[in-house]
């Protein structure tokens, strides 16, 4: 340190003497001529005072021998022209003079600023040699924390070098893990198809037992002889088809005379009122919100009408079923159906409206009696959560689709899982004719299926995920939502798209978005992702209404009642708004 420090003195020093002897250089002549000058001014005062003292000595001379006038009068022509000269000169001498003093004036304040400018340079000199020294004491304490920063680092380039070997040991058995685990799903997967196979086997064993066990009692009953009195209220066992063993069926048709009864999920019946199950007489479409309001605690995920139109169920996340009266332009609440434990996906009256079916995130689906609001059956089996649930025709079967890539079919009567279908890919949802499931996939497939042979008929790919699907009332079209904000109407008879529908704002908002028929099959509705209810035509494949400012997220299902009167969605906000004609 103290060695630096001398070297900047020693330094500094240098340049000083360098600008003295480079200004002494520029200034020297000039000392030198007013040197100069000095000594001839002094001259020159020496001469006058020698021509002073001539000239007395000359009037001396002239009182002393007057009779030389002409000499005299030569003499003073001579000292007059030189004491002109002499004052030429002199006066030369002080022009000179008075320069040089001004140079010398002019010198002295340079000096002088000189003089300050080495004062502050000394001063700054201290404070720099005061900043060096703090910048070297700062120095040498990066220099310390550079060595222990190294350290460290060469401590954590040794970790990182053990973590590294760490890794590639994990990686690689991480790999092999991933080869066993594959290896153990392609056996699981195989083991449960056998299984699924086994359980189907069995069932149909066990199917043909009851329907042997059947007939031969049908054969033990028509040997005894039955009265049969014509006002008794009797059901009418029809076959199914002709047979050529002229045995009867054990699938029936089941007919009530003279009053109208639906099957009930006992095996029993119960009176139901009359509804209409063609297409509606009186569509209207909706305009205007009629009711808006807030039905869950949170997200609802599903909304259904009951066949009267007098009822309206929803689904939230709150793990609730709510059923809702609709009069006067009002939802009423009626009821909660309790009893799962998470989130409904899926809604589904039967066709008499007497029961209700729910899909649920908990792996199962339950169906309730909407009359009581009891729970009736649980449906378990899936091993992912169940996305949607529906009732076949016969309104005795259920088929549920799955997050778990398959698909069930259960019996109600027995309370069994008949059937194990694996389909590939998870089930957004369903919907099903007469001998026909049609289920859409995340695989961005629809796959159709036979329920007597669970073999696929048929497939058709469309260009995103499938969100939903819904059937016109005549069951012959199939309205598709999918996650490219695409719906189309595929023809069933002749297998090609009939018309497709979009518009510039409406994006689908989820994985299951549900979309609807109108009852009448003349208009189709959805709901986008930024709360806009769309509703088109199904023939000019145009926007015919467009609904907004209501919802304030992403509308997740909408509904149509049979009677075409009301149209009513709901949201990922818990909102739900009933809209209708003004």
């Amino acid at each position: 340190m103290a060695a630096a420090a001398e070297g900047w003195r020693r330094n500094i020093s240098e340049q000083l003497r360098l600008r003295d002897r480079l200004q002494r250089q520029a200034f020297e002549e000039l000392i030198q001529a007013y040197n100069k000058l000095l000594e001839k001014s002094d001259l020159q005062t020496v001469l006058a005072e020698r021509f002073q003292g001539e000239k007395y000595d000359l009037h001396n001379r002239q009182d002393v021998s007057p009779a030389s006038d002409g000499a005299r009068n030569e003499t003073t022509h001579e000292i007059a022209q030189m004491r002109i000269r002499h004052q030429e000169e002199l006066t030369e001498l002080h022009k000179k003079r008075g320069e040089l003093a001004q140079n010398v004036i002019e010198l002295n304040s340079q000096l002088q600023q000189k003089d300050k400018e080495i004062h502050s340079n000394e001063a700054k000199m201290m404070e720099y040699e005061k900043q060096i020294q703090q910048l070297s004491s700062e120095c040498q304490e990066l220099r310390n924390k550079l060595q222990e920063l190294e350290q460290a680092n060469q401590t954590l380039k040794d970790e990182y070098d053990a973590l590294q070997i760490t890794f590639t040991a994990l990686e690689e058995k991480l790999r092999r893990t991933s080869d066993e685990n594959r290896e153990l799903i392609s056996r699981w997967m195989a083991e449960k198809a056998q299984e699924a196979n086994r359980l189907n086997a069995e069932n149909e064993k066990d199917t043909w037992r009851r329907q042997a066990k059947l007939k031969k009692d049908l054969a033990e009953a028509a040997k005894e002889p039955l009265n049969i009195d014509p006002d008794d209220d009797i059901e009418v066992l029809g076959e199914e088809g002709p047979d050529a063993s002229g045995e009867t069926s054990p699938v029936r048709a089941i007919h009530r005379t003279p009053r109208k009864r639906s099957p009930t999920l006992h095996g029993t019946v119960t009176d139901a009122p009359s509804v209409r199950t063609g297409p509606c007489n009186e569509m209207r479409l909706p305009t205007t919100a009629r009711h808006v309001f807030d039905a869950h605690d949170g997200e609802v995920n599903a909304v259904q009408f009951s066949p009267g139109s007098r009822v309206v169920v929803t689904g939230g996340t709150d793990r609730k079923v709510k059923l809702w009266e609709v009069s006067s332009g009002k939802c009423e609440l009626k009821g909660s159906l309790t009893g799962s434990n998470a989130g409904i996906t899926s809604l589904e009256f039967d066709s008499m409206g007497a029961y209700l079916l729910a899909a649920s995130n908990d792996f199962a689906s339950r169906i309730w009696t909407v009359d009581d609001s009891r729970l009736r059956h649980t449906l378990t089996g899936h091993s992912g959560k169940v996305l949607s649930a529906k009732f076949l025709l016969d309104n005795a079967r259920v088929v549920s689709g799955s997050h778990d890539r398959t698909l069930k079919l259960w019996d109600l009567s027995r309370k069994i899982c008949i059937k194990t279908v694996f389909a590939g890919s998870s089930c957004n949802d369903i919907v099903c004719t007469e001998q026909c499931v049609m289920s859409g996939h995340y695989d961005k497939k629809i796959r159709f299926w036979d329920i007597r042979t669970e073999s696929i008929v048929r497939e058709v790919e469309l260009q995103g995920r499938i969100t939903a699907l819904d059937l016109n009332p005549e069951r012959t079209e199939l309205l598709t939502c999918s996650r490219d904000d695409l719906l189309k109407i595929i023809d069933l008879r002749t297998n090609v798209t009939r018309q497709s529908f979009s518009a510039p704002g409406f994006k689908c908002g989820s994985d299951w978005t549900r979309v609807t028929f109108s009852p009448d099959g003349k208009f189709v509705a959805a709901g986008s992702s930024d709360g806009t209810l769309y509703v088109w035509g199904v023939e000019s494949g145009k926007i015919e209404r467009t609904l907004g400012k209501h919802h304030s997220s992403s509308v997740n299902a909408v509904s149509w009642s049979p009677s075409g009167e009301h149209v009513i969605s709901v949201d990922k906000g818990s909102r739900v708004v009933l809209w209708s004609e003004v």
